[in-house]
C-alpha cells in the first residue's frame, strides 16, 4: 500500500503539490475564525450543581446586577482612610458612573474596612452569556484610563481587579504568549534543524510546508467547532503551534532520515524516496493513529473544554500525517539530493557513532539496561505523589505585576480574600409558597455560622417571592484550595441540610464552579484514561500482530507519564513554591506523553520487527535498530521537546507547566522510553514478544544467516550488503 502510494506521489509531485495548495485555499478562504472561551462554567454539564443555579439567578434574578470588577482605593503614603478620603472615593466613584461606558451598570462605593486600610467600590456589570464576547474587558480598558486623571488632587491611589479585570490582564499576556510561541517554536526548530542535517532547505521546509497547512487545520477546527456546537479553551491556539510544528517537523525527520539512509545504500533519489514512504509510512500511519485515537478518547470527557480540545487536536494530526505521506515526499523528491545542501553527510554513514555504541551495549546487556531506566522512571514518578491540582487558571497564570493581580493583593489587606468574587446561595421553594422573611434570616444567620465564611448578606427575594438569593463571602480567595474545600466539605452540606422544609438551597458562583470541576476531572481520570490506553493497545496489536508486545510498551508509557508528572511536581510545587498544578496538566500530559511517547515506540518496535525479520537474533535486532533509529528518534525528540518548551515563554505559570512537563516527557519517552527500556526488553523477552503473530520471522525466505555484527552493531564483511532497512542484499 504504502509502497504504492510512495510511487504514486513521486512521479506526480506537482500535481500533489497543486492539489494540497487548492485545498488549502479553499478551507482557510471559507472556514470561520476559530474563538475561543476561558469561561469555566461554560464547560461544565447541565446537571452540576454550580450550574442549576446559574440557571436559577437567570430565571428569579433576571436583573441582579454581576460584580464584573472591582476598584480598590487606599491612601497613597498607606495610611489610614480619612472621612475626606472616603468623600473623594465616593465622588470618583459617581463620575464614573455618570460616563456611562458600555456594560457598567453601576459604580457603588462600599465601606471603609475594618482597619482602615481600603476601600471599595463595585462595579456592576450584567452577566455574560457570551464567553466569546470581550466587551467586559473593553469597559475595564476605559474605567482604569478614566481614573487615573479622577485621582488627581486626592492622596488615594488605586487599581481594578476582579473577573472582567482578571479576563482583560489574561487576553493581554495570551496575545504576547501566542508570538512569542509562534517566534520561539520557528526559530528552535530551524536551529535543531540546521546543527543536525546542517542544511539550510532541511532547516526551513518544517516551517514553510506546516505554515501551509496550519491555517488550513484551524481552518478545519473552527468549521468542526462550529458545525458540532463546541467550545475551545483559550490555550488550544498554543497548543496548536507546538502539535502542528512539533507533530509535524517529527514525520518530516522520519521520512528524511529514513530517504538519507536509502541513498547511503545507493538507491537513486525517486527510488529511494519510494523505499522511505514505503518503510516509515506504516509507522507514522500507526504512530498518529495512536495520537488521534487518544486525542478522540478526550470527547468522553464531562468537560466541555476537553471534549473540544480532543477533536481539534486529532484533526490537527490527521492533517499532519496526509501532509507527511504526500506533500513532504513530493517536495522533496522534486529536491533530490540537494534537499541535503550543502552537506554531504547523505552520501555515507559515520562509523562508531554514540548510537551505535548504545546499541552494541544494549545488545550485550539488556537486563542491566532495561532495570536502569525503569528504576529511574520509577524514582521521578515518586514526585506524582505530592501532586496537588490548581483551579485558578486566571489569577495563577498572571504576572503578578499586572494590575488586577496588585489591586487584588491590596484588597486583601482590609478585606476577606473572597470579596472579589463571592458565593451565590439561593434557597428556593419546591411548593407554591413563598419563603417567609423569618425562614430567610434563620438561614442567613446558618450559613453565617459555617467555617470558612466571613460574612453573608441581608437575602434579597425573588419578585414572586419564591426565592431568596445570599451573598456569601469566603474567608479564604475564592479558587483557593482552603475555599474550594468550604464548599465543598462545609457551605453546600450546611445549605442543604438547614434549608426549611418545603426548600431547596443550591450553592453556585465561580468557587463551586471549581469544586465541580474537581469532581468532573475525577471522574474523566476514570473513563478517558482507560480507554485511551485500551485504544492504542488495540492499535499496537494490529501493527505488531502481538499480543505481547502492547503490554510492556504500553508499561514503558506509563513509566515515562509517572516520571513526568513526578518531576513536574516537584519542580513547580515543591521547588517553585507554586499552589499546585493545573488541573487538567494531568489529562493533557497523559495525552501527549502516552500518544506522542507511542510515535517514538511505534518507530523503534517497527525497526525492531524488520532487523528481527532480517534473520537477527533478539539482541542483535536490539542493537541495530538502536544504532539506525536511535538519530532519528533523539532528533525528533529533541526537536519537539524544543517546540513544547516554548510555552515556558508565555511569562503565564499555567502554559510554564504544559512546556515543561510535556518538553520533559517527550524527553523522557526518546532517550529513556523508547531508545533504552524499549529495545533492552525486547531483546530479554525475545522472540516472545511477537506471539502469536510472529511478526519477527524472516518472510520469503529473504534475510539468509543472520549477519554478525561487531562492537559498534555495524554489519559484518560477508556475504551481503547493507540496504536502507537494514536488510542482507545477496551478491
Amino acid at each position: 500500500m504504502f509502497s504504492g502510494l510512495g510511487r504514486f506521489v513521486v512521479r506526480r509531485p506537482w500535481w500533489i503539490i497543486l492539489a494540497w495548495v487548492v485545498a488549502a485555499g479553499a478551507v482557510i478562504s471559507l472556514a470561520p475564525k476559530l474563538t475561543s472561551s476561558s469561561d469555566e462554567a461554560s464547560f461544565l454539564p447541565d446537571h452540576y450543581e454550580s450550574i442549576r443555579a446559574a440557571d436559577v439567578q437567570e430565571k428569579d434574578f433576571p436583573k441582579q446586577q454581576n460584580v464584573g470588577a472591582i476598584i480598590v482605593f487606599q491612601r497613597s503614603d498607606g495610611g489610614k482612610l480619612t472621612a475626606a478620603d472616603s468623600a473623594d472615593v465616593a465622588r470618583v466613584s459617581k463620575d464614573l458612573q455618570n460616563r456611562k461606558i458600555p456594560e457598567v451598570q453601576a459604580v457603588v462605593p462600599g465601606e471603609v474596612s475594618p482597619n482602615k486600610l481600603v476601600q471599595t467600590s463595585v462595579v456592576a456589570m450584567p452577566k455574560i452569556t457570551n464567553p466569546e464576547d470581550t466587551a467586559q474587558q473593553d469597559a475595564v480598558k476605559e474605567l482604569r484610563s478614566d481614573l487615573k486623571p479622577e485621582l488627581k488632587g486626592t492622596d488615594l491611589s488605586a487599581g481594578i481587579t476582579g473577573s472582567a479585570a482578571q479576563a482583560l490582564d489574561e487576553s493581554d499576556a495570551s496575545k504576547k504568549a501566542g508570538l512569542l510561541v509562534g517566534v520561539g517554536t520557528i526559530v528552535i526548530i530551524v536551529l535543531l534543524l540546521l546543527v543536525i542535517f546542517r542544511s539550510p532547505i532541511i532547516a526551513l521546509l518544517p516551517v514553510v510546508l506546516i505554515g501551509l497547512i496550519s491555517p488550513m487545520a484551524t481552518g478545519l477546527i473552527a468549521s468542526a467547532n462550529k458545525a458540532f456546537d463546541m467550545k475551545a479553551d483559550s490555550s488550544i491556539q498554543e497548543l496548536l503551534t507546538v502539535v502542528l510544528f512539533g507533530v509535524g517537523t517529527d514525520y518530516i525527520l522520519f521520512l528524511l532520515f529514513r530517504y538519507r539512509e536509502a541513498l547511503r545504500a545507493g538507491e537513486d533519489p525517486k527510488s529511494g524516496m519510494v523505499h522511505a514512504v514505503e518503510r516509515v509510512g506504516e509507522a507514522i500511519t500507526s504512530a498518529a493513529g495512536a495520537v488521534i485515537v487518544a486525542f478522540a478518547a478526550l470527547t468522553l470527557s464531562s468537560l466541555g473544554m476537553l471534549r473540544s480540545m480532543g477533536p481539534a487536536l486529532a484533526i490537527a494530526v490527521f492533517v499532519t500525517l496526509l501532509a507527511g505521506l504526500t506533500l513532504v515526499p513530493a517536495v522533496v523528491s522534486l529536491l533530490g539530493t540537494k534537499v541535503f545542501w550543502p552537506s554531504k553527510s547523505w552520501q555515507q554513514e559515520p562509523q562508531g557513532t554514540g548510537f551505535a555504541k548504545l546499541g552494541a551495549s544494549i545488545a550485550r546487556k539488556p537486563a542491566v539496561w532495561a532495570l536502569v531506566s525503569a528504576l529511574f522512571m520509577g524514582a521521578l514518578a515518586l514526585g506524582a505523589l505530592g501532586y496537588k491540582a490548581n483551579f485558578d487558571l486566571a489569577g495563577s497564570s498572571l504576572p503578578k505585576d499586572k494590575e488586577s493581580m496588585v489591586a487584588l493583593d491590596n484588597l486583601q489587606k482590609g478585606f476577606p480574600a473572597g470579596s472579589t468574587d463571592p458565593t451565590s446561595v439561593y434557597l428556593s421553594s419546591t411548593t407554591d409558597k413563598p419563603v417567609t422573611a423569618p425562614q430567610a434570616a434563620a438561614f442567613r444567620k446558618q450559613l453565617s455560622d459555617v467555617p470558612g465564611v466571613g460574612e453573608v448578606a441581608a437575602p434579597r427575594l425573588s419578585p414572586d417571592r419564591t426565592t431568596a438569593s445570599y451573598s456569601v463571602i469566603l474567608s479564604d480567595p475564592p479558587a483557593s484550595d482552603s475555599a474550594l474545600e468550604t464548599v465543598k466539605g462545609q457551605l453546600r452540606p450546611a445549605a442543604h441540610e438547614d434549608a426549611p422544609s418545603g426548600t431547596e438551597a443550591l450553592v453556585g458562583g465561580t468557587t463551586a464552579v471549581y469544586v465541580d470541576i474537581n469532581k468532573a476531572v475525577d471522574r474523566d481520570y476514570s473513563v478517558v484514561f482507560p480507554v485511551a490506553a485500551l485504544a492504542i493497545m488495540v492499535i499496537l496489536g494490529l501493527l505488531l500482530r502481538s499480543l505481547v508486545a502492547p503490554w510492556y510498551l504500553m508499561l514503558s508509557v506509563a513509566l515515562g507519564f509517572g516520571a513526568t508528572l513526578g518531576a513536574t511536581s516537584l519542580i513547580f510545587q515543591q521547588i517553585g513554591s507554586q499552589p499546585g498544578l493545573m488541573f487538567m496538566l494531568p489529562v493533557i500530559m497523559y495525552l501527549f506523553v502516552v500518544a506522542l511517547g507511542t510515535d517514538y515506540n511505534i518507530l523503534m518496535v517497527s525497526r525492531l520487527r524488520e532487523e528481527a525479520r532480517e534473520g537477527r537474533s533478539p539482541h542483535d535486532a536490539a542493537g541495530t535498530a538502536v544504532r539506525h533509529s536511535g538519530p532519528t528518534i533523539g532528533s525528533a525528540g529533541v526537536i519537539l521537546a524544543g517546540t513544547f518548551a516554548t510555552l515556558m515563554l508565555a511569562g503565564n505559570s499555567t502554559l510554564s507547566q504544559m512546556g515543561f512537563s510535556l518538553s520533559f516527557g517527550i524527553l523522557i519517552a526518546a532517550f529513556v522510553m523508547a531508545m533504552i527500556f524499549t529495545p533492552a526488553l525486547t531483546a530479554l523477552i525475545g522472540h516472545a514478544a511477537w506471539w502469536p503473530g510472529h511478526g519477527d520471522e524472516k518472510r520469503n525466505g529473504r534475510g539468509g544467516p543472520p549477519p554478525s555484527t561487531d562492537a559498534d552493531g555495524r554489519a559484518g564483511e560477508g556475504e551481503g550488503e547493507q540496504t536502507a532497512g537494514g536488510a542482507t542484499r545477496s551478491r
